[in-house]
């Protein structure tokens, strides 16, 4: 279980990004995080897989404070990140990566099983380089590719929908399905997506570096969406009459 504590964490100028966060994400779920642009959701993100340091507080994974933790010793206890912005890794190809994740040799059946669960054809991309000639959206695709080879015991996607097409995102979504039922590993997923929204186990929604609400998806979505309807509309109402 990933469990927080008190979270805090400000700029080195000393502005407060992530204010005061407490809460516990159940083994074998399925988390979304959401909330307004800016409200701290990717730098939470970001606390958890060890690539920023708390100001405050504790993270606790499988009851073990892991607050001192860095990313690679973060990543050796089983938490894996995939970045809002893919990183780019020339002279590597497609292969090279997701071994290189896997922690060894995969089979052509494997590797074609991992890109077909992000929308791509394993015999386009297999023997590809990992550089400019990927487009932003395939970069996007291999990278969320190489985080499902790691079969992590926590996995957190950063809007993994940024930058693909309709047909993969609902690709991706099925995979995310496919991982809850298997109940092998958590999963933690940034999204404004209401399609993902709709398959979450729990969403907590962050706002202005703090949790604004948490709970189950019943719970929690009926109330996002009737916000979002409110705010499209000038007098709160779907429906106004003058």
């Amino acid at each position: 279980m990933l469990k927080l504590e008190h979270l805090a964490w400000e700029l080195p100028g000393g502005e407060e990004i992530i204010r005061d966060i407490d809460f516990s994400a159940p083994d074998g779920k399925l988390i979304v995080v959401t909330g307004p642009n800016g409200g701290g959701k990717t730098s939470l993100a970001k606390l958890v897989a060890g690539l920023e340091t708390p100001s405050a507080g504790k993270i606790w994974f499988d009851g073990e404070d892991i607050t001192g933790l860095d990313v690679t010793e973060r990543a050796k206890k089983g938490i894996a990140y995939a970045f809002q912005q893919p990183v780019r890794f020339k002279g590597l190809t497609v292969r090279d990566l997701l071994e290189l994740a896997a922690g060894g040799s995969l089979g052509e059946d494997a590797l074609c099983g991992l890109l077909s669960k992000v929308g791509l054809c394993a015999n386009e991309y297999i023997d590809r380089e990992m550089n400019a000639s990927l487009s932003g959206g395939e970069s996007k695709r291999i990278e969320i590719a190489t985080v499902l080879a790691r079969r992590a015991r926590l996995s957190i996607f950063d809007e993994p929908e940024a930058g693909i097409d309709l047909w993969s995102f609902s690709r991706l979504v099925e995979t995310f399905q496919d991982l809850r039922a298997q109940g092998t590993g958590t999963l933690m997923v940034i999204s404004h997506q209401e399609r993902i929204l709709s398959i979450a186990d729990e969403i907590i929604v962050i706002a202005d570096g703090r949790v604004r609400s948490a709970g189950p998806r019943e719970e929690v979505l009926p109330t996002l969406l009737s916000n979002e309807r409110a705010a499209r509309c000038p007098l709160g109402k779907e429906d106004s009459a003058v």
